[in-house]
């Protein structure tokens, strides 16, 4: 188990936004806070992803294509990594993984595997896996981990999804002790994960090595 409690979110305390407000204000509020760090969690395992050429080729079953578009976003990665030094902020991110993977997690993954090349700083939570952590059971005893977005210490978002997992939005929370309850939470989850990249190469590449055959 983390060494902290999942907090209680209470969503009517929050303020809704469409997904286009939610991207607005992310963007807005991303750089707000020069000097503290942004952290996500990610439970779901499997998404939709429209707005993104990479998916939308995986989706079809063009892998090599999905693989191509992702690796164009290496110069992206480089002026984020580049902007977060200059800001001295910085996104950590954890994603829980269970087995067996689903397709959607297997390109999900590969996509993370460039960001965690450039960018560094993504884990992975596998309850029961090499790494030792355990206990989703528990943590999900009052139902399944949300998908969070902490900003700076000053925003957090629980991002919402429809029924077949595409973003319809967040709820934005400002409350800087709610917010400070969630980053300690992720940081406990982020301390037992394990790198993405040492996740990767034992457990994805094999299997993204046989779709590209």
């Amino acid at each position: 188990m983390p060494d902290a409690e999942k907090p209680h979110l209470d969503v009517s305390q929050g303020e809704r936004l469409s997904i286009d407000a939610y991207r607005q204000d992310f963007r807005e509020r991303r750089w707000a806070a020069g000097g503290r760090d942004s952290w996500k969690l990610e439970r779901q395992q499997d998404f939709q992803e429209p707005r993104n050429e990479s998916w939308q080729a995986f989706s079809r079953g063009d892998w090599s294509e999905a693989l191509r578009l992702i690796g164009q976003g290496r110069d992206a990665h480089l002026e984020l990594s580049r902007k977060a030094e200059a800001h001295r902020s910085h996104f950590f991110r954890v994603r829980v993984v269970e087995k067996p993977l689903t397709p959607y997690l297997e390109w999900e993954l590969t996509s993370l595997r460039l960001r965690a090349e450039v960018l560094g700083k993504i884990r992975v939570w596998e309850p029961g896996g090499i790494s030792g952590p355990t206990g989703l059971e528990q943590l999900e005893e009052s139902g399944p981990l949300p998908e969070i977005v902490t900003l700076g210490g000053h925003t957090l978002y629980k991002v919402l999804y429809d029924d077949h997992g595409i973003s319809e939005g967040a709820v934005r929370f400002t409350d800087s002790e709610l917010v400070a309850r969630w980053e300690r939470f992720i940081q406990a989850l982020y301390r037992e994960a394990e790198d993405l990249l040492s996740f990767f190469e034992r457990e994805v590449a094999p299997l993204t090595s046989l779709r590209s055959r």
